[in-house]
């Protein structure tokens, strides 16, 4: 009852869920502009680290593989911890843990322990998972016509940090040398401190959290409709399924996708004559690429519909994969290019999906289905992150790149099976 009074203002008043709506979407921007420096540096370095310390090129892509497969772990954690005490908690645990693994991959590689390496690059994950179900934070008081915006601007916020921070491998890897410890986890440094803001940042501020009161407005609504919504509860649980899995198909596919190509572009790169700052460049470009189109995806997703982005996603991942398949891999431009069309396709594809799951879930079981949904996400990421540096390493970079041409383009039939279904049958629209 004493959350019932807590939050009873919101249950009445569209005017104050409107304010709650923004003041939560503030914090989230200010939480993503620290993550998304966190993010460069498994990204940019990752791969460069884990080859300097074996002298191992198959070994390339794990870096990304376990700071993925720990982001899948972790996700889970965090879904349910959302599920049960709110986004603040959920949120701000992960990010925290994220730090604490940044700080033991600094510490790994100072001992020159690879063991240490892979399991704190493992807790490592916890920020890239966190940086990622953040963006639903930002949607759980938004109408249906704001929730693919509100996903865009927690990504947009991103960017500042996200395109910062491969720019600053030289810089941070000039503050490792002067501090003592190796240069390449300068970065790694840098990743400590801005998961750990941003985990502050949600413990601190998200109060009231927005997903307590949605639930709360829920549960009030519920009680005034009881009779009505028990009558259309079957219907309503047949369309929410099956978009449930349309929208982790998507989010699954495109990040699979994406991770692949990505965790072997700086290899590819140096073995063809690219300067670490050049790498960087690319890297920093390509995040640009996943996060600047936010400012018109979200509208875009909204006004023309979750299908249509999806299949704008397949189509700028595949033309990403067949450019990264035929240009020189020393060209820093034409390099650029690719991954930037790359980021472009993942975030058509993050956006698209994630306004189908916010479709299709209801507020009181929410979290915790975003949270399993991400968990397949961060897996995909996984698999793609330890596939990729293999099949460079026996096939090349251009059949990794083809394979994800392909990969991609499978997203045009399940839009169409998606359209089908929904001409069969009366479903919700999406």
């Amino acid at each position: 009852m004493s959350r019932q009074r807590e939050f009873s203002i919101y249950t009445k008043s569209k005017e104050a869920q409107q304010q709650l709506y923004k003041r939560s979407l503030l914090v989230v921007v200010i939480s993503q502009i620290f993550s998304g420096a966190g993010l460069a540096a498994g990204i940019t370095v990752g791969a460069l680290l884990i080859q300097d310390m074996t002298g191992n090129e198959s070994l390339a892509g794990m870096p990304i593989a376990l700071s993925t497969f720990g982001s899948a772990f972790s996700a889970y954690l965090v879904g349910r911890m959302s599920q049960r005490y709110g986004r603040r908690y959920g949120l701000g645990a992960g990010f925290i843990t994220g730090g604490i693994g940044a700080f033991g991959v600094i510490g790994a590689a100072v001992a020159g322990n690879l063991i240490f390496l892979f399991i704190f690059l493992f807790i490592y994950g916890a920020g890239t998972s966190s940086n990622l179900q953040a963006r639903y934070a930002g949607t759980d008081l938004a109408d249906e016509k704001q929730r693919a915006t509100a996903v865009s601007v927690s990504l947009v916020s991103t960017t500042i940090g996200a395109v910062a921070g491969p720019n600053l491998v030289l810089p941070m890897g000039r503050v490792a040398d002067f501090i003592g410890i190796p240069s390449l986890t300068g970065v790694f440094l840098l990743a400590a401190v801005a998961y750990i803001l941003s985990g502050v940042t949600f413990l601190l501020f998200l109060r009231p959290d927005p997903l307590l009161v949605a639930r709360e407005i829920e549960l009030a609504k519920q009680r005034e409709y009881k009779s009505t919504k028990e009558r259309s509860s079957v219907h309503h649980h047949q369309a929410n399924k099956m978009g449930i899995w349309v929208g982790a198909i998507v989010l699954v596919l495109s990040h699979g996708v994406m991770i692949a190509i990505m965790t072997m572009t700086p290899v590819h790169m140096q073995h063809h004559g690219a300067a670490i700052s050049g790498i960087g460049l690319v890297i920093g470009l390509h995040i640009a690429g996943m996060y600047v189109p936010s400012i018109f995806t979200g509208v875009l997703v909204d006004r023309i519909g979750r299908p249509a982005m999806v299949i704008a996603s397949g189509i700028t991942l595949a033309l990403a994969g067949i450019l990264a398949a035929y240009v020189a891999g020393g060209s820093v431009f034409w390099m650029s290019v690719s991954l930037i069309l790359l980021g472009v396709g993942w975030n058509f594809g993050l956006i698209s999906g994630t306004a189908i799951v916010i479709d299709s879930t209801d507020v009181l079981t929410r979290a915790k289905i975003q949270g399993s949904i991400d968990v397949f996400v961060a897996l995909a990421g996984t698999v793609g992150g330890l596939a990729s540096g293999m099949i460079v390493a026996f096939s090349g970079f251009s059949m990794l790149s083809f394979l994800g041409t392909y990969v991609s383009l499978l997203l045009i039939p399940l839009i169409v099976w998606m359209r089908y279904k929904q001409r069969k049958m009366p479903m919700q629209s999406m």
